[in-house]
C-alpha cells in the first residue's frame, strides 16, 4: 500500500523539534509531500530540516504567502495530500483548520483547540455540522492525552490500586527568561492558550476517573516579561466529589525555585496514592497501596513502579491516522480538549469565584 501523503502547515520550533522526529518513527505509513509557512524563507528552511530528519531523497514541496502560485490554497488543492498537520500560531489556526476541511483534508491541529472557549465552541459546531458527517477527521494534538504514562496511571486507579480517589495535587513551576527559545512565543507568553498550562489540565483529565467540574482560582503576573498573567493557583472539584489543588506558573524567579518545586501530579485515594514524575523523556508512576491482614487491618504498604517512555506526539499521530481509517479511539477529540481551554479561561477570570467548567465547555 502506498504511503499516505501529508503536509505540515507551520515551520516553528515545535514542528521542527517534535513533529518531524515523531513522523520519522512511523516509517512508510505516511509521506511528507509539502510544507507551508507564511514566508518563503521559513518554509524552505523547514523543508530542508524535514529532508534531513526524515531522510528524504528530495525536499518536500514548499508553499508560502509570498507567491500566489505556491499559496496555501494551491497546497490544499492537491489530490495527493489526504491530511494536514497544523502547527501555526493559534490566532490563525481556526481559519486554516476550516479551510483545510473545506478542501476535503483530514486535520490534526496543534493544541489548543482555539484561542478561547467561544471560538472553540463555534469551531467544533461547524466541524460537526459540515464535515464530520462526510467522514473527515479533525483531532487536536494534545500529546499529553496520548502519553502512555498518564494512561498507565489511569489504569492503576481504575484497577482499584489506590481505592476511591479523594484528593489530588498538580504542581508545575517553571523558570523562563529572555534567553529561552520559548520566550515571546504564544505557547508560553499568552496563558489563555499556553501549551504548558494546557498540558497539566489534559494530564489531569486523562488520569482522574471523574470529570473536572468546578474551579475557583486566582491568577497573577509574577514576572514582567510574561504578560498578561503567568501564574494560576486553583482549587478544583470533580464530579465524583474528589477535589484538588493545581499550581501553575512560568514565573519562577530563579532556576532553583523551579528545580526544587518537585513538579509532579499526586493522586490520593482511600487505599493508597500514586505519584507521577517526568525526567529525561521518561514518565515514572509510583503506586503505593495499603496492605491489609485477613481482618482488614492495615499492615503497611507496597510500592509498584511503572515507567513509560514519553512518546505522546508519536502516539497522537498514530491515533489520528487510525481515525482516518475508521478506527477511532477517541484520543484528542476536540470536545475533550475544549475542557483544557475552559479550565485556563475560568482560572484566569475566576478571581476566587467558583466557575462551572461543565457549563463553560458545553458545545
Amino acid at each position: 500500500m502506498p504511503a499516505k501523503g501529508i503536509a505540515i502547515l507551520g515551520s516553528g520550533i515545535f514542528a521542527t523539534e517534535a513533529h518531524l522526529p515523531a513522523i520519522a518513527t512511523l516509517g512508510d505509513a505516511i509521506e511528507l509531500k509539502a510544507v507551508y509557512s507564511r514566508s518563503n524563507k521559513s518554509a524552505s528552511t523547514f523543508a530542508q530540516s524535514a529532508q534531513d530528519v526524515l531522510k528524504l531523497t528530495h525536499t518536500p514541496d514548499v508553499y508560502h504567502d509570498e507567491d500566489p502560485a505556491v499559496s496555501l490554497d494551491k497546497l490544499l488543492a492537491r489530490s495527493d495530500i489526504f491530511a494536514v498537520i497544523v502547527v501555526l500560531p493559534i490566532t490563525v489556526q481556526p481559519k486554516v483548520i476550516l479551510k483545510a476541511l473545506a478542501a476535503g483534508k483530514h486535520v490534526l491541529s496543534e493544541k489548543p483547540v482555539a484561542p478561547d472557549v467561544s471560538q472553540g465552541r463555534a469551531l467544533i459546531k461547524e466541524y460537526e455540522s459540515k464535515y464530520k458527517s462526510h467522514g473527515l477527521v479533525w483531532r487536536v494534538a494534545e500529546n499529553f492525552e496520548a502519553e502512555p504514562g498518564y494512561r498507565a496511571a489511569r489504569r492503576a486507579i481504575e484497577d482499584g490500586k489506590i481505592g476511591k480517589v479523594t484528593f489530588y495535587n498538580a504542581c508545575v513551576v517553571n523558570y523562563i527568561d529572555e534567553n529561552s527559545k520559548w520566550y515571546n512565543t504564544p505557547w508560553r507568553t499568552v496563558p489563555d492558550y499556553q501549551g504548558g498550562f494546557l498540558h497539566t489540565i489534559a494530564s489531569l483529565r486523562v488520569v482522574l476517573p471523574s470529570a473536572l467540574q468546578t474551579v475557583s482560582a486566582f491568577a497573577s503576573l509574577a514576572k514582567d516579561i510574561l504578560p498578561p498573567q503567568d501564574t494560576i493557583n486553583a482549587i478544583v472539584k470533580n464530579a465524583d466529589g474528589s477535589h484538588g489543588l493545581v499550581e501553575l506558573t512560568w514565573g519562577a524567579p530563579t532556576v532553583t525555585r523551579a528545580k526544587q518545586a518537585g513538579n509532579n501530579i499526586t493522586v490520593t485515594g482511600t487505599e493508597g496514592w500514586l505519584e507521577i514524575t517526568r525526567a529525561s523523556g521518561v514518565m515514572r508512576i509510583a503506586v503505593h497501596t495499603i496492605t491489609r491482614d485477613k481482618d482488614g487491618k492495615s499492615t503497611g504498604e507496597t510500592e509498584e513502579v511503572i515507567e513509560e517512555k514519553e512518546v505522546g506526539i508519536q502516539r497522537e499521530i498514530e491515533s489520528f491516522l487510525r481515525a482516518t481509517d475508521g478506527s477511532d479511539d477517541g484520543v484528542d477529540d476536540p470536545r475533550s480538549t475544549l475542557v483544557d481551554v475552559a479550565f485556563i479561561e475560568a482560572a484566569l477570570n475566576s478571581n476566587g469565584a467558583p466557575v462551572d467548567l461543565v457549563a463553560l465547555a458545553k458545545v
